[in-house]
């Protein structure tokens, strides 16, 4: 079979409100989420997190193919900054998942260490150092597995700002997943981000952002968790992220990954009606508008 040329569509149960954070809100079954990512023309997601699909490798990958989807890879939260934690060996453990589902991006974050994404420690310059000798060392692992590893700076973790990013791509070699939504609250625009350094964009994560909100989660008058369940997130095409700008300097620049479309939801409840799937094919049409297909 012809591998797909040009950047991939794909979908990721936290658009469902599918959450690794505790207490994050009501929790979709699987067998819905799944259903509903080929209802809206998805044909591949993210796994989501631990315990939305089965642990075992066979199971999972069996679960993926019976919705008629395959598997990008998945959002890892690591600690990477910790002395005496490697976080090598269960990288490890979990690419043996990979290789049964076929997936091919591991998308890792700084985790802070804490629960949840509403706050994060400071780290000096030696746990700098640490972490970004731990990105190298995955990096560099996951390519002998045939997979590649991008960090995600994520609101809460302990690359979030515009000066951490600075420092991962100064400091390190690993490839960056470049998520619109995550950039922007922590004060990185991600299209002159793309522009300043689109050769270290190997995945992307799109989503759409009420600046409005987000200048609130900025500035302290929200928690990242209470913007998240007041809408902070858009369908694509529908907030103040320039999506153009993204995706343009990326074709110009032969981008053949992934772009993953995530609108982190909170559902307060059973959802009624047609639910998050909903947001979710808008965005999906607005994406394919976008690229032109």
């Amino acid at each position: 079979m012809n591998a797909p040329t040009g950047p991939r569509i794909a979908g990721a149960p936290i658009s469902w409100g599918v959450c690794e954070v505790p207490g994050w809100g009501f929790q979709l079954d699987p067998d819905r989420v799944l259903t509903e990512m080929r209802e809206v023309g998805l044909s591949a997601t993210e796994f989501g997190p631990d315990g939305f699909l089965p642990d075992a490798p066979a199971a999972k990958a069996a679960t993926l193919e019976a919705h008629g989807l395959s598997a990008v890879g998945g959002f890892t939260p690591t600690l990477l900054h910790v002395p005496g934690h490697d976080p090598l060996p269960g990288v490890e453990a979990l690419l043996a998942g990979y290789d049964a589902a076929h997936a091919g991006t591991l998308v890792l974050s700084a985790d802070s260490g804490g629960t949840g994404y509403d706050s994060r420690p400071e780290l000096d310059g030696a746990g700098w150092a640490l972490l970004l000798s731990h990105l190298d060392r995955i990096a560099e692992y996951a390519a002998t597995r045939g997979v590649v590893a991008v960090l995600h700076p994520h609101v809460g973790t302990m690359v979030e700002t515009g000066d951490d990013v600075a420092r991962v791509l100064e400091g390190s070699s690993i490839a960056l997943c470049l998520d619109t939504g995550h950039l922007l609250i922590g004060g990185t625009d991600p299209a002159a981000l793309t522009r300043q350094a689109p050769e270290r964009v190997a995945h992307t994560h799109l989503k759409d952002v009420d600046l409005g909100l987000a200048r609130q989660v900025q500035d302290g008058r929200l928690t990242y968790t209470e913007a998240v369940g007041a809408g902070m997130y858009r369908p694509l095409g529908e907030g103040d992220v320039d999506l153009e700008g993204v995706l343009t300097t990326l074709d110009a620049h032969g981008y053949d990954g992934w772009h993953v479309l995530e609108q982190d939801t909170i559902l307060h409840g059973p959802p009624t009606g047609v639910g998050p799937a909903g947001d979710v094919h808008t965005s999906v049409q607005n994406l394919r508008k976008a690229l032109g297909r």
